[in-house]
């Protein structure tokens, strides 16, 4: 039944979405001038990603012990 629920949801928002994103923009802008942007170093870049992924995993594992919990 969730699996039926969750694939009905899932659907309708993808028939919802659709003429969202098929719509033609209403205005046409002009190009943009360049912007500076500030670089990042590699090291910076990787710790946040490490970062993320801690994250992700404690967040996981604290989801795993409330349903053990439920």
């Amino acid at each position: 039944m969730r699996k039926y629920l969750a694939s009905v949801i899932f659907a309708g928002c993808m028939l919802i979405a659709s003429p969202l994103s098929a719509t033609a923009p209403k205005e046409v802008r002009t190009a943009e001038p360049a912007v500076a942007v500030q670089q990042v170093s590699l090291s910076v870049a990787l710790r946040d990603q490490a970062a993320m992924v801690l994250v992700g995993t404690a967040l996981i594992g604290l989801a795993a012990a409330v349903r053990r919990a439920a």
